[in-house]
């Protein structure tokens, strides 16, 4: 059991993802097709975040030609370049599941206007 522990331990990034569920992202991700290698960039909005140390993964969903598309990436793995916050969401649920019934207008998450402090 310790040793599953500590090959865990070793996949574990370094550099934080900071961005939370409600957050509109781009997920730059890497993409093998033979012998090519080329980056595909995924945007969308979090919808949930799940929390298993080496395991922890992120749901993105997006809708694309008005078809509703998730995807799941795993945080730590050697694909995913990087996660680039196009918006701050603000929200109140750790899941956005009920984002699946809705269309259109309310299928918007509240944007998170962060202020500056004044010096």
């Amino acid at each position: 059991m310790d040793l599953i522990k500590e090959i865990e331990q070793e996949q574990i990034r370094e550099e934080a993802l900071n961005f939370k569920v409600g957050d509109t992202v781009k997920v730059y991700f890497k993409i093998i097709e033979g012998t090519t290698e080329r980056v595909q960039v995924y945007e969308g909005l979090v919808i949930a975040i799940k929390n298993s140390s080496a395991r922890k993964t992120f749901t993105v969903r997006k809708i694309s030609y008005g078809v509703g598309v998730e995807r799941i990436f795993p945080m730590n793995s050697p694909k995913v370049e990087k996660v680039e916050v196009v918006r701050f969401g603000r929200v109140r649920r750790a899941k956005l599941y009920y984002i699946r019934d809705r269309v259109g207008k309310s299928a918007k998450v509240k944007e998170l206007i962060i202020k500056k402090k004044k010096k």
